[in-house]
């Protein structure tokens, strides 16, 4: 296995914390990256990993080569892109992070169409719900559903979602149906972990903003969880309507407070700035652009609200 092979494979370990992941991550298998990093300590006359039955861990010497390894890697990836941006070709691996709901509900079906249109590209996806660090995460482009604050990062925005308070209909004729935020309090929420403002539902109506702290019956670090605990009947959920629409249009899941609204929020592709875009990251952003130009929860009758 070539040097390159070698420090990929090491990498890999590295970030994915074992001989395991690394391979489905390189997509070779586990033996291959264990052979491969082998030959490295060998050749480098190093021990770069400490090994045991429970734990994988670094050494001092192997994060010293880890961090040079990121550096030749990121080089690489932009020596692509440079060729790329003088032939005018979306070319290399493109890393894209984006929330799982989202990615999963309304990026998953779109990923084959972009390949297809730029079979140069090598599409690497991650979804998770945590706020990663798009520079030091190494990541090509995230998708973020947020109000953004890192004025760091170039962005553009994709489209809005309006966060919806809602309930199933047998929630609600069980329990009733709240008409004021201040009703919230003797009713079961259902909490989302990673919502920007906690159990703290925001909504403005005709009589000013109001900010009601709620006592979850049940939470979740996952809005289909939510989701899912909402349509069960265990409870109000505050969920985008990008992940709820269906619901509201077939009656399985019924707005409440009708005369507050909830936050309205952009969806971005954010990326780290550059001087000079690559042709790659261009082209995911443009093909983004224009397949959420008219996304499929404000095409629905009963979205807008």
């Amino acid at each position: 296995m070539d040097r390159f092979r070698e420090m990929e494979a090491f990498v890999a370990v590295v970030e994915e914390g074992s001989f395991v992941a690394a391979g489905e991550a390189l997509r070779v298998s586990k033996a291959a990256v264990s052979r491969a990093v082998l030959d490295l300590e060998r050749r480098l006359g190093a021990r770069l990993l400490q090994r045991t039955t429970r734990r994988l861990s670094i050494t001092e010497a192997g994060r010293a080569y880890y961090d040079r390894c990121k550096q030749i890697i990121a080089e690489l990836e932009e020596a692509d892109s440079a060729v790329g941006a003088v032939t005018g070709r979306a070319v290399g691996k493109l890393r894209v992070n984006a929330p799982v709901s989202f990615g999963i509900r309304h990026l998953s079906a779109l990923w084959g169409e972009f390949m297809r249109e730029y079979p140069q590209v090598d599409l690497e996806i991650e979804l998770s719900d945590r706020l990663v660090d798009v520079v030091d995460e190494g990541f090509d482009a995230v998708i973020r559903i947020s109000r953004l604050v890192d004025s760091t990062l170039v962005h553009r925005k994709l489209a809005t979602t309006r966060i919806v308070a809602a309930a199933s209909p047998g929630y609600l004729t069980a329990h009733g149906t709240p008409t004021h935020p201040r009703e919230l309090s003797a009713h079961a929420t259902i909490g989302y972990d990673y919502a920007a403002h906690g159990d703290t539902w925001r909504f403005a109506g005709h009589d000013g903003t109001h900010e009601i702290t709620t006592h979850p019956r049940a939470r979740a670090n996952n809005g289909d969880t939510c989701r899912a605990l909402a349509l069960a009947g265990q409870g109000i959920a505050l969920q985008p309507d990008f992940l709820i629409w269906e619901d509201l249009a077939s009656g399985r899941l019924v707005p409440v407070l009708g005369d507050y609204e909830g936050r309205e929020i952009g969806i971005y592709v954010v990326y780290p700035s550059r001087k000079h875009l690559s042709v790659k990251v261009r082209a995911l952003v443009d093909f983004l652009a224009d397949r959420f130009a008219e996304p499929p929860w404000r095409r629905s009758a009963g979205a807008e609200r």
